[in-house]
């Protein structure tokens, strides 16, 4: 028991020291490490480079891919362009295992005061945040020595020292035992210095060693996939294809390369099994990925395959489904198809428009983030629909098509606008989660009453459109007459609510904005329906 409470307490001062360092170093590279791997992933062989860099940086490959998902996710970067940042990420955490792998514990102690001074006594950011990385230092390698002599009574214990020679004789259990350790702790860093920590005390071979080192690799992967869970499909691409990556190398490595690699690494330090371990696991990862680079396409692909794409999934990817530069041959069917795709348009603002809603009634972040990535198709909808229509304004279209691509003009700028106004109330909806601000009972009914009759506007006005319905059209109007009574109304017991002190400035600010933006929304809902009845009339005369 006093052997795994110690060992516990090494690793707990080495994970701080680890993740104290990695922050402070992060903070003198400033916000620019996100701006890199955005930008310097052009291609596989410079995203292998950003990606070692980055994480010998930072510390932590885990933290880089789950930073990489987090792009994917967001649609800033593709699997082509991921794979080459998580292959990199592998090298570049192979950096602590070998600052750790030399004897560096008698700096410790100097590393720690100076840094603790400079922290106390000085008001400068940047003195500070070299102080931490200083501080950090200091206790990533006291927290090694506590490991170290937390396990050497273990070489005592006949059941332990049978135990990893096993290992050595069945590597899939080695392989196991690493992965475990890595998942459940949450870094293959930290797993990394507990068996450095063993080997420094002559308590594991190499040939014991590399099977648990392998499975590290692998149990690394866990962070990413949690981190992948409710986003989108591409996001779990990425943190399957970390995983992928990680697996693929693993069996490569058990069943060709562990002896070259015991041999050359067992050259370069014959009485150093610490620095043979940390040898290894950088010639692991830097093997891998040159073998693998080459085939990263299909790891891709394989990853595809893992994680198929759904019809509904490819037809979303579209960003336009009926228009088509072929079709301006017959301007009938152009004009017909481009009625389409502006309805599809405007359930797409339907949807931001949902989300924003929904985010704010729910408390929900992930709502609020698919509000967003709506209102982005919808302006890449605007200007493609508009191009198209400007082209087929220039064929030979009769005079009522004429006026009905006219029309359509109007309708793709209302609908855009309220993708717009969707998006406002994702911000303030934001803004309500960063400030913690909570509306009124009162104020949050109004506001789901006045959200019922805006959605019920706008969806009849779309349905109007699409079936050229005039009755409609008209009913549209008339419940655009409802919202604006609502609004006055909302405003008037906002205002009584502010006298009678029981809602605040910020938000009273928060809920009038948000009503504003509902009642506009059923503004360009009966813009819609104009032209619906605009158009109607005309092919009556």
């Amino acid at each position: 028991m006093e052997i795994a409470i110690n060992l516990m307490g090494g690793l707990g001062l080495f994970l701080y020291g680890m993740n104290l360092m990695g922050d402070g170093l992060q903070k003198s590279a400033g916000s620019k490490l996100k701006r890199i791997i955005e930008l310097l992933t052009s291609n596989v062989i410079m995203g292998v480079i950003v990606g070692a860099l980055v994480t010998a940086i930072i510390q932590s490959s885990s933290a880089t891919t789950v930073m990489v998902v987090g792009f994917v996710n967001a649609g800033i970067m593709t699997l082509p362009q991921a794979i080459g940042v998580i292959m990199g990420a592998n090298i570049g955490t192979t950096m602590t295992a070998q600052l750790v792998s030399f004897d560096l514990v008698g700096m410790a102690p100097a590393a720690l005061g100076i840094g603790i001074v400079f922290y106390l006594f000085s008001s400068k950011p940047k003195v500070k945040t070299a102080a931490e990385i200083l501080i950090g230092f200091g206790i990533l390698f006291t927290g090694m020595e506590f490991m170290k002599d937390a396990v050497k009574p273990l070489a005592e214990f006949q059941g332990f020292t049978d135990a990893i020679v096993s290992f050595s004789h069945q590597p899939i259990l080695g392989v196991l035992l690493g992965f475990g350790i890595t998942a459940i702790i949450q870094s293959s860093s930290a797993s990394m210095g507990m068996l450095l920590a063993l080997a420094s005390q002559g308590l594991i071979p190499l040939s014991a060693a590399l099977p648990i080192l392998y499975g590290d690799n692998i149990g690394t992967c866990v962070t990413s996939l949690l981190s992948s869970i409710g986003a989108s499909k591409n996001a779990r691409r990425a943190a399957t294809m970390h995983l992928v990556f990680n697996v693929i190398g693993t069996i490569i490595f058990m069943l060709i390369l562990t002896k070259p690699i015991t041999m050359i690494v067992t050259n370069w330090n014959p009485n150093d099994v610490s620095r043979q371990i940390a040898n290894s696991h950088t010639l692991f990862n830097i093997i891998n990925v040159m073998i693998l680079l080459p085939f990263s396409k299909l790891i891709v692909k394989l990853t595809m395959k893992l994680v198929p794409e759904k019809e509904d999934e490819i037809e979303e990817r579209k960003t336009v489904k009926y228009i088509d530069e072929r079709m301006m041959e017959t301007p009938s069917i152009a004009l017909s198809n481009t009625v389409k795709e502006t309805l599809r348009m405007g359930e797409k603002a339907k949807k931001a428009f949902v989300n924003s809603m929904d985010g704010l009634f729910e408390k929900s972040e992930v709502k609020v983030k698919k509000s967003f990535e709506e209102e982005k198709k919808v302006n890449e909808l605007q200007t493609i629909i508009l191009n198209y229509l400007l082209k087929l304004s220039k064929t030979s279209l009769n005079n009522e098509s004429r006026e009905s691509v006219d029309a359509l003009f109007n309708t793709v700028n209302d609908i855009e606008r309220i993708g717009d106004h969707a998006e406002n109330i994702a911000e303030l909806t934001e803004i309500i989660f960063e400030k913690d601000l909570k509306l009124s009972k009162e104020g949050t009914a109004e506001l789901t009453q006045m959200y019922k009759k805006v959605v019920d506007t706008y969806t009849y006005a779309l349905q109007a459109m699409e079936n050229s319905d005039i009755d409609l059209a008209c009913k549209v109007i008339k419940m655009e007459e409802q919202v604006d009574m609502m609004e006055k109304v909302c405003r008037e017991n906002h205002m009584r609510r502010l006298n009678d002190n029981s809602c605040t400035v910020d938000n009273g600010v928060v809920f009038l904005d948000i009503i504003t933006n509902l009642e506009r929304i059923s503004d360009h809902a009966v813009n819609i329906a104009q032209q619906v009845i605009k158009a109607g009339n005309k092919s009556i005369a």
